[in-house]
């Protein structure tokens, strides 16, 4: 019976930690007294330390500086210039992502290429932009996965699985990349100014084969939660792409899970998972998923270190989750569950096996 496994995921991240920067930034632009109080205390409640951009964070400058910047105040950059920075810097992080795999004479022997991506559009694509750049053989067969939002990477491990069990022979080399912090909108908002605070810049590789080594894919499930089309949303605007996260979306999915887990785990109850890698959408999706399936505290310790450490890097983040079970960190026979949230609203899912 073919399986399709993991062998290897590499993560790297751009070299500028912004995280404090951008609140310090942000908080300038909110009214003093209690709007930028509220969102000093919320900001310290989010969980995060630190986020990583491709921008430096003197990026960002005040609207009377006497230099120009990225971000600047009354002045932010239009869709193109921010396609342009996408542009500019997605190829490299790709690529850095891909040596950590150390492919070496494998790189040849690559026969597919999947690119997840929502947060820029290039043609021609990162796909094509990145296989001239490994060398990547020309008869190579590619596949992006676009503006799918945070859950973009179950999808593209699905297509990855589905190339495998059509050819046990393919070797399927599997990129998440999002420039997030490319998408900062100016506002006075406090909700929409939080939401700034979540997102960074990141990007993964994967190498998906049937050489049983890693974790193997098991059952791929999509659950669209009705009635929830306008909690997340991802539109592209004048200046760059407006990212919308209701404040209604932990509440959903903690009842959503309370209410039927087997509509998302399937037939296996949370007493069969050893692993849980939930993507960190914000501590408060975590914590939802946390109290939906009765988990321990120890349940998404992964999950919430990434989220501090990194911030939510949309479809990268729950690679670099799955990055921190590959063996030997975990043990062969431990079974594992995937989730993550994107627009629609709908839960991505996936089982996997440690090998």
């Amino acid at each position: 019976m073919v399986i399709a496994h993991i062998n290897r995921i590499s993560t790297a991240h751009p070299p500028h930690d912004v995280h404090q920067a951008y609140q310090n930034f942000i908080a300038q632009a909110l009214a003093p007294g209690k709007a930028r109080t509220v969102f000093t205390r919320m900001a310290s409640r989010a969980g995060i330390a630190h986020r990583y951009s491709v921008l430096h964070q003197d990026g960002l400058v005040e609207a009377d500086a006497p230099r120009t910047g990225f971000y600047r105040r009354g002045a932010y950059p239009g869709t193109a210039a921010r396609m342009g920075a996408y542009a500019e810097h997605a190829p490299a992080l790709a690529e850095r992502a891909v040596a950590g795999l150390d492919l070496g004479d494998e790189t040849a022997r690559i026969t597919h290429l999947i690119v997840a991506s929502c947060t820029g559009f290039v043609a021609p694509g990162l796909d094509q932009l990145l296989a001239k750049r490994l060398g990547l053989r020309p008869d190579l067969l590619r596949t992006v996965i676009g503006f799918m939002g945070c859950a973009a990477a179950v999808p593209a491990l699905r297509v990855a699985q589905a190339t495998i069990l059509a050819d046990p022979c393919a070797r399927v080399l599997v990129i998440n990349l999002e420039l997030c912090t490319l998408h900062m909108q100016e506002t006075d908002d406090v909700e929409i100014a939080l939401s700034f605070l979540l997102f960074g810049d990141g990007a993964t590789a994967a190498l998906v084969t049937a050489h049983p080594h890693g974790l193997a894919l098991g059952n791929f499930r999509t659950t669209l939660i009705p009635q929830t089309e306008d909690h997340i949303t991802w539109v592209i605007g004048d200046q760059g792409f407006i990212m919308h996260l209701s404040g209604k979306v932990p509440g959903v999915i903690s009842r959503t899970l309370r209410a039927d887990p087997g509509a998302v785990l399937g037939a296996e109850g949370t007493q069969a998972i050893d692993l849980w890698a939930v993507h960190g959408g914000g501590r408060t999706v975590l914590d939802a998923v946390q109290s939906g399936l009765a988990l321990p505290d120890t349940a998404l310790t992964r999950s919430r270190a990434i989220l501090a450490a990194h911030g939510n890097m949309s479809s990268a983040t729950i690679m670099f989750v799955l990055a921190g079970m590959m063996p030997p960190t975990s043990t062969p026979g431990q079974r594992g569950f995937a989730m993550a949230f994107g627009p629609g609203m709908v839960a991505e899912t996936f089982h996997f096996t440690a090998v």
